[in-house]
């Protein structure tokens, strides 16, 4: 038996921010906290949503302390601002980490205690209270943070969670105007994170044929216009698709699962405080050199949905294609292709390694199994830039 989970409303389509109005009409809101990225209130994205709420009467206040990758403080200081105002409806617009503080701080809220006493690795709390309505405003096309029940954050050297369906979004808005404003870097880092999303959950243990389907959708918008949204940000069938990729992206990887990329990307936003997006990116194509062997059926569809050559290949050469065509991506949308160009040196990844194979929440659903030796020839590989391909 298979079950599947997702937010509770999704509206989608351009112009869609616009159903805020009914959307605090539905929760009979009087107070509304909305937390937004400071270069989002900057362009002018926020105020999209202070403009609805100003028209229909209801008060608020706008919350922009976030940074990317947040540490713990930055999520309990949200927590008691939205204490402290007494909202009773938070919104948030932006990108991962501001709707990450947004899920965390709407039902932390109404449970007792700070945001470590709940985190997945070392918690002592279990949240009690589903806490206020989320609506979450994506404005990126990648994380997939308004489908799941996760909120990421950086401890000292690696990451760790609040993970419980309260953190489920009421209500998802998937606008794709609010990412044509995209700078490239964000757009391409963004983008292979849903790619990941995607093509992780594709070959997770917890796949289903529902998950498989979404993936595999996924997968084609995102290969077919990656690279269109980065180089040519106005190309508004490019965004739309990225945007639409990116959510069933994230409806299936919440459902099946990611593993390893995502697992040892920890330790890198941790540690080097790397954007999430670019942690992955830089780990993608290594992680799978190091898998394909334990998923070829899976790996021969992908060559074909990545529209690589298959005629007369065996699948083990497909499943090489795949791997190699994966770093092409990364180098083609401009983003490092290893750890060294971050300024890691060799010597770090030891300790990378060990904090990455700590990740077993992820792992587990990994068709390859992983130990703390091959964690770190992992790591090594990405360090030097130097793929298998099956030698």
């Amino acid at each position: 038996m298979h079950s599947f989970v997702s937010p509770l409303t999704l509206i989608t389509g351009e112009g869609s921010i616009k159903n805020v109005a009914e959307i605090v009409h539905k929760f009979k809101t009087k107070k509304v906290m909305i937390f937004a990225d400071p270069v989002v209130v900057e362009v002018g994205l926020s105020q999209r949503v202070e403009e609805v709420l100003e028209r229909e009467g209801v008060e608020y206040s706008l919350y922009t302390e976030i940074q990317p990758e947040p540490p713990l403080n930055v999520g309990d200081n949200a927590v008691n601002a939205v204490r402290e105002f007494g909202a009773d409806l938070v919104i948030g617009i932006g990108g991962g980490s501001c709707l990450d503080i947004t899920k965390a701080a709407s039902v932390l809220a109404k449970n007792e205690g700070t945001v470590e006493e709940y985190l997945n690795l070392s918690g002592t709390k279990t949240l009690s209270d589903r806490g206020l309505p989320k609506v979450l405003i994506p404005t990126t096309a990648g994380t997939g943070a308004e489908i799941t029940d996760i909120a990421v954050f950086s401890l000292k050297d690696t990451k760790d969670v609040i993970t419980h369906e309260y953190l489920l979004a009421d209500v998802a808005v998937i606008d794709p105007e609010l990412t044509y404003t995209l700078p490239s870097r964000v757009t391409a880092s963004s983008g292979v994170d849903a790619l990941t999303h995607a093509i992780e959950a594709y070959v997770s243990v917890n796949a289903t044929d529902l998950t498989d389907a979404l993936a595999l959708e996924a997968i084609r918008k995102i290969t077919k216009n990656l690279r269109t949204a980065v180089w040519h940000g106005s190309n508004k069938e490019a965004r739309r698709e990225m945007a639409w990729g990116s959510m069933i992206a994230g409806l299936s990887f919440y459902n099946a699962g990611v593993a390893g990329v995502h697992a040892l990307a920890y330790p890198l936003g941790g540690l080097f405080k790397i954007p999430h997006g670019e942690s992955n990116a830089v780990l993608l194509p290594y992680v799978f050199d190091y898998i394909w062997p334990a998923c070829l059926p899976k790996m021969k569809v992908l060559a074909h949905e990545f529209g690589l050559p298959t005629e007369e290949k065996s699948d083990r050469e497909l499943a090489v294609s795949v791997v190699k065509a994966l770093q092409d991506l990364v180098k083609d949308v401009g983003l490092p292709t290893t750890l060294e160009e971050y300024g890691i040196k060799e010597s770090d990844l030891d300790t990378l390694a060990k904090n990455g194979i700590e990740q077993k929440r992820l792992l587990v659903r990994s068709p390859k199994k992983y130990t703390l030796e091959s964690t770190r020839d992992v790591y090594g590989a990405a360090y030097k830039g130097e793929l298998k391909l099956g030698q």
